[in-house]
């Protein structure tokens, strides 16, 4: 593998650098050899990173594809020019777990069996929870696996092989709403948080917040409707509205974390 100069890209990682590497390379298979490749699932952080380093090459055939609009997690296919596979192509399969209604099932609940059949997370894609029905996304060589489970937890399913797009996915957010003085990171993180303003941008400072999946260390940083937000060890976030402004000129916001 031919190492890359990757300065351009702030705060990655070794494991970033190697994985990125190896999709430069794909890229440049598919314009010398014509081969088509694909990776496993990837997290929405290193989906920004895939997307600035092919943008830093002017590569262009590929596309990231999770089994669902508005997925999450999605895989990486690289293609030679006029060789862009059909959706159906991609190595992903959709599994759907049907149990009794009054059971209730969590996301956490269907990975950690999946992960007690050793199937690594990069083999799993996104994980729709509803009532009574969920639906799995993986990739192709643990399909046999999946399809073999019968309980998660306590509750006994049924797995079968396919997607309901009418599923009806259980809401995964809590909402919160108050005023804030700004839409500074610190100001939206400390009503997120229910803490102080000073120890919300303390945590920015540390290093452990991130704005659209990529390190966000400046607290004064303006926040924009529909940015997603997170800080280590205390969750993810979506900025989702402003809604009007109160007499002292306060700011009323919504947020919405997931749970």
């Amino acid at each position: 593998m031919r190492k890359r100069e990757l300065s351009f890209l702030h705060d990655i990682t070794d494991e970033d650098r190697i994985l990125l590497n190896k999709f430069l390379d794909w890229s440049e298979m598919a314009q010398e050899k014509y081969v088509r490749k694909f990776s496993f699932f990837l997290d929405e952080r290193q989906q920004v990173l895939c997307t600035k380093v092919m943008a830093s090459v002017k590569f262009e055939d590929y596309q990231l594809w999770g089994g669902r609009e508005g997925a999450e997690r999605k895989v990486l296919c690289v293609y030679p020019e006029y060789g862009r596979p059909e959706r159906e192509d991609i190595p992903i399969k959709a599994v759907t777990f049907t149990y009794r209604r009054e059971d209730r099932l969590s996301h956490r609940d269907i990975l950690g069996s999946l992960m007690g059949l050793k199937i690594d997370r990069s083999c799993v894609g996104d994980i729709l929870v509803g009532e009574g029905k969920s639906c799995i996304f993986v990739v192709d060589t643990v399909l046999a696996d999946v399809l073999s489970v019968t309980r998660v937890g306590r509750t006994g399913v049924k797995s079968s092989e396919g997607f309901d797009p009418d599923l009806a996915v259980t809401e995964s957010f809590k909402e919160i709403t108050g005023t804030v003085a700004s839409l500074r990171f610190d100001s939206i993180l400390s009503l997120g948080l229910r803490i102080s303003r000073e120890k919300a941008a303390a945590l920015i400072k540390s290093g452990s917040a991130e704005v659209g999946h990529m390190k966000a260390d400046q607290p004064k940083r303006l926040l924009q409707e529909g940015d997603v937000f997170s800080v280590r060890g205390y969750g993810k976030f979506i900025f989702r509205s402003v809604n009007g402004k109160t007499g002292k000129d306060r700011i009323h916001i919504t947020i919405s974390k997931y749970i």
